[in-house]
C-alpha cells in the first residue's frame, strides 16, 4: 500500500536501533519487544485514525482497536505495537496476520506519547511521557500499557528468552521522542536475530511440497539489490498457497542481480513488491543468513527502505 500524502511527520514513529548483547544501566529502562505491528494512533474530535508505522492508514483493519481509543475522548497522538497473543500470553507475529479471523487475542500495547491535548510532549523525558500515557489510557481489554523495568537489562532479557519472547526495548530514561528518527537512545536487543528482506524470486517445487521450494531473498544495498540468501521453512500449507498466488502476480522475466545466484535455472522471478519477515542464526561471511526460517509478510515497509539491520555494540 502507498504511504498515506497526509501522513504528518510529527507522527511519523521513532525508531530503535540493533544493538549486539544486553546490558544494565542505571540511566535505562528496559520494555517487552513485541512481535507485532507498529502502530501509531491520532485521536482528534473523538476521530480514531490508525497508521501504520510507513503511514498507510489501517482504521479500517481494526475497527475495534478504534472503537477502544475512542473512549479517550481527548486529543492525543499514542504509539505502540498491535499484537495478537498465543494461548500462554506471548506475541505471536504469524498469529496477527490472522487474528481478525481466528480466535487469538488481539491487544495494542502503548509504550508513548508524542501529543495529549494540544501540547507537544516529544521534547520530555521519556518516563514524563509514560507516565502521562498510563494516566490517560482508557480500561479497555485491547488497550494495554508496556511497562518497564529499571537498569536490569540483563536479567530481563534472560527472562524474554526464557518465555521465548522476540527480545527486549532498551531505553535511555530521558531521553525525547524524535519522529521520524533511528536513535541510538532507543536499542533492540532480540534473543533471536530477525531480518525484514525482500522477495525476488521463488523456486520449482520438489517432492512433494505444493506451491513452490523456496524463496530468493534481497534487501536494498545503495541502489541495488543485493542477495543475502534463500528460505525454504517456515511455511504452513496456507502460507504456501498465498504467498504463490502474490508471487504469481509480479512474474518479471530478468533477475534484480549484477551476479548469478544458486538455482538460476529453477527460479522465477518476481518484481521486489512483497516484504517478508525472517528468522536466522547468523550472517556468514558471504553475507547471506545461515539457518533462515520464514516467519510472515510485512506490509508496513517499503520494499526501497528494507537494508541490512546492523548492529552496534554497547
Amino acid at each position: 500500500m502507498p504511504r498515506d500524502s497526509n501522513f504528518p511527520q510529527r507522527l511519523q514513529p521513532m525508531l530503535a536501533t540493533l544493538a549486539d548483547a544486553p546490558f544494565d544501566d542505571p540511566e535505562w529502562v528496559f520494555e517487552t519487544k513485541w512481535d507485532g505491528f507498529r502502530m501509531i494512533a491520532s485521536i482528534e474530535c473523538g476521530q480514531v485514525t490508525l497508521y501504520s508505522r510507513n503511514g498507510v492508514i489501517v482504521s479500517g483493519r481494526y475497527p475495534p482497536v478504534a472503537t477502544a481509543l475512542g473512549k479517550l475522548r481527548r486529543a492525543a497522538a499514542l504509539d505502540g505495537e498491535l499484537v495478537a497473543l498465543d494461548a500462554r500470553g506471548v506475541s505471536r507475529f504469524q498469529l496477527l496476520q490472522n487474528a481478525l479471523r481466528s480466535d487469538a487475542k488481539l491487544l495494542y500495547c502503548l509504550f508513548d506519547v508524542m501529543f495529549l491535548d494540544g501540547e507537544d510532549l516529544r521534547g520530555l523525558p521519556l518516563l514524563e511521557r509514560k507516565e502521562r500515557l498510563r494516566r490517560a489510557l482508557p480500561d479497555d481489554p485491547l488497550l494495554a500499557f508496556s511497562e518497564h523495568r529499571p537498569e536490569q537489562g540483563i536479567k530481563f532479557f534472560k527472562e524474554a528468552e526464557k518465555l521465548g519472547l522476540e527480545g527486549v526495548m532498551g531505553k535511555r530514561a530521558a531521553s525525547p521522542y524524535r519522529s521520524g528518527e533511528r536513535s541510538a537512545d532507543w536499542l533492540k536487543i532480540k534473543t533471536t536475530r530477525r531480518q525484514e528482506a525482500v522477495i525476488v524470486g521463488f523456486t520449482t517445487p520438489r517432492r512433494s511440497r505444493p506451491y513452490f521450494g523456496a524463496l530468493v531473498l534481497a534487501v536494498r544495498d545503495g541502489k541495488a539489490w543485493r542477495y543475502i540468501g534463500h528460505v525454504g521453512t517456515g511455511f504452513s500449507q496456507a502460507a504456501l498457497k498465498d504467498l504463490h498466488g502474490k508471487l504469481s502476480l509480479l512474474r518479471t522475466e530478468a533477475s534484480p542481480f549484477k551476479e548469478r545466484v544458486k538455482d538460476e535455472a529453477a527460479t522465477t522471478w518476481v518484481k521486489p513488491k512483497l516484504v517478508a519477515e525472517i528468522k536466522f542464526t547468523e550472517w556468514t561471511k558471504a553475507g547471506e543468513m545461515r539457518h533462515p526460517a520464514y516467519v510472515g509478510l510485512r506490509d508496513d515497509k517499503r520494499p526501497q527502505d528494507v537494508v541490512q539491520e546492523r548492529e552496534i555494540h554497547r
